[in-house]
């Protein structure tokens, strides 16, 4: 009996030993949970610091990271010593209206000179000659001039006819049409609004307030009628002209980027609204179209590239994968980003040199660093170096990623960049199959940020109207300035055209096509392709 308390009492002791382990672990594992959320919570913290208060470049310099070393780093004994007069030099001839952008300009010419009393020497009363002259340049500013333009035309016909009490022939003059029938607008001022909000990102109210600074009164309303009814009338054909340009393409590049549209009361919508942007490539046409939807749907980049076959350059986001007949690439930048996000939420006094992300950064900077080299090269000569050179690079990314990826907790800062290489490694290597396609989205990201500067001015759109003719409008910015139109001048000739011109064959817009070799010199004039 003895023996038989004895086996149960150990039997209990060993139950509760086990049920201590067990207790144990699962603590253990509830820490070990605890600790990489809190983790999770650190980076998250520090990535909002970074990118509130920190710079915006995703770029990490090779240069900047140790910073002790900086002076080793930097030093170059081979260089020679600048010598001040160079310096000078080279200061002194950039000052001025020395500037390629002044050449073309009128020039108002002041003379300055002393009258003939006062051109005789002081000394021997003989008369003095013009010994040299000295010149002062400025660059003057001529506010906007407003004027009435009266349009009359008159009306012919015949008095012999008139005597006789026959049919009287009548002609009138022809005269061109409105850009908006029974309004004052004219096709410069409705230009003029437009590029000042989608060029300038300056927001109608202030446009009232600068008018009326010249005793000018016309009222927000007014300009937003006038630039809805001009898109609305205009501009939508010709969009549609461009967009059947752009589907002809090989290569279009997309992003999309949120948008705040009010309903009819006037209250915010509950759902995100979307500006989606499409963009031509280096080797085709240079367009780029942007399109307003209610959602970030999907169906919506099917639909706008419904005919388009090619290859579609955009981020990961999976709405993508409904557009048919395509094939995705990815963006090697966003996948750098998350490697840089990584650094930038390290310790101070961590040793970034020994990171698991610095170590990825390298095949990025080489991948970068050998693609500037081939950017004269033509779409099939890249392809073939990039398969050469580019590949191995690459095929060493995977490699390392895959040996990596064990080591590192998935939901940390790390694990998501190496995650997000892994996950979207088809779209990723997918830029060795053309050589129109970019190692990044980064030229629709560019594309687009004029209107996301626009909306932090203006924040919403007041209609899907609005945002429709924003839309519209933004295209016919955006596609001048990549073809180094002023935006300005080629709004105010579209406006003097297309009220004018018969729409009788897809073609009839052709000679209004930014490319076009038909358009005015004005359209060129004084516009500056890096803005």
């Amino acid at each position: 009996m003895k023996k038989i308390l004895e086996t149960k009492e150990l039997q209990l002791n060993n139950d509760s030993l086990d049920n201590l382990k067990n207790e144990n672990a699962k603590l253990q594992h509830e820490l070990e949970m605890a600790n990489a959320k809190l983790k999770w919570y650190e980076e998250q913290f520090k990535l909002n610091q970074v990118k509130k208060y920190g710079q915006s470049s995703d770029k990490v310099d090779e240069e900047q990271i140790s910073f002790f070393n900086e002076v080793e780093i930097t030093a170059r004994p081979e260089i020679q010593e600048p010598t001040i007069e160079k310096i000078t030099y080279e200061r002194s001839k950039k000052r001025g209206t020395n500037k390629a952008s002044f050449e073309d300009l009128p020039i108002e010419r002041i003379e300055y000179e002393i009258s003939e009393e006062e051109q005789v020497c002081e000394k021997c009363n003989s008369k003095m000659h013009e010994m040299s002259v000295e010149t002062r340049k400025e660059l003057k500013i001529i506010p906007a001039q407003v004027c009435i333009v009266e349009h009359v035309r008159k009306v012919y016909s015949c008095r012999e006819c008139e005597k006789t009490g026959d049919t009287t022939p009548i002609i009138t003059a022809p005269m061109p049409a409105p850009v908006i029938s029974g309004s004052f607008v004219s096709p410069s001022l409705l230009a003029y609004l437009m590029y000042q909000k989608y060029s300038a990102a300056l927001p109608l109210d202030r446009q009232e307030k600068i008018f009326s600074h010249f005793g000018i009164d016309i009222s927000k309303q007014n300009m937003s009628n006038w630039i809805i009814k001009g898109s609305e009338l205009w501009l939508e054909p010709f969009y549609e002209r461009l967009r059947r340009e752009l589907l002809k393409e090989t290569f279009i590049q997309a992003d999309e980027s949120p948008l705040r549209v009010l309903t009819k009361d006037g209250k915010p919508t509950d759902s995100k609204s979307y500006m989606w942007l499409y963009k031509s490539g280096n080797f085709g046409r240079k367009i780029a179209l942007y399109e307003y939807q209610p959602s970030r749907s999907g169906k919506h980049p099917k639909n706008f590239l419904q005919g388009f076959e090619g290859i579609l350059q955009s981020d990961d986001y999976s709405g993508y994968n409904l557009v048919q007949n395509i094939t995705r690439v990815g963006c090697l930048v966003h996948a750098r980003r998350y490697y840089s996000d990584t650094i930038k939420i390290l310790p101070k006094e961590a040793e970034i040199e020994s990171t698991n992300a610095h170590q990825a950064l390298k095949y990025f900077k080489q991948m970068f660093h050998l693609e500037s080299q081939w950017t004269d090269l033509s779409a099939e000569e890249r392809k073939e170096i990039r398969n050469i050179e580019l590949k191995p690079v690459l095929e060493a990314y995977l490699s390392w990623l895959q040996e990596i990826e064990p080591k590192v907790v998935r939901k940390s800062k790390l694990g998501q960049a190496i995650n997000y290489s892994l996950s979207n490694w088809e779209l990723l290597s997918n830029v060795l199959l053309d050589g129109q396609c970019e190692l990044s989205n980064n030229a629709a990201e560019r594309a687009i940020k004029p209107f996301v500067i626009g909306r932090k001015n203006y924040l919403f759109c007041k209609s899907p109207h609005g945002a429709k003719a924003s839309a519209i409008i933004y295209s016919v910015v955006e596609t001048a300035k990549m073809n180094n139109l002023n935006p300005f001048y080629y709004l105010k000739y579209l406006f003097e055209k297309l009220p004018n011109t018969r729409l009788t064959s897809p073609e009839a817009l052709d000679h209004l096509l930014p490319w076009s070799e038909t358009l005015p010199e004005e359209c060129r004039r004084l516009f500056n392709p890096k803005e």
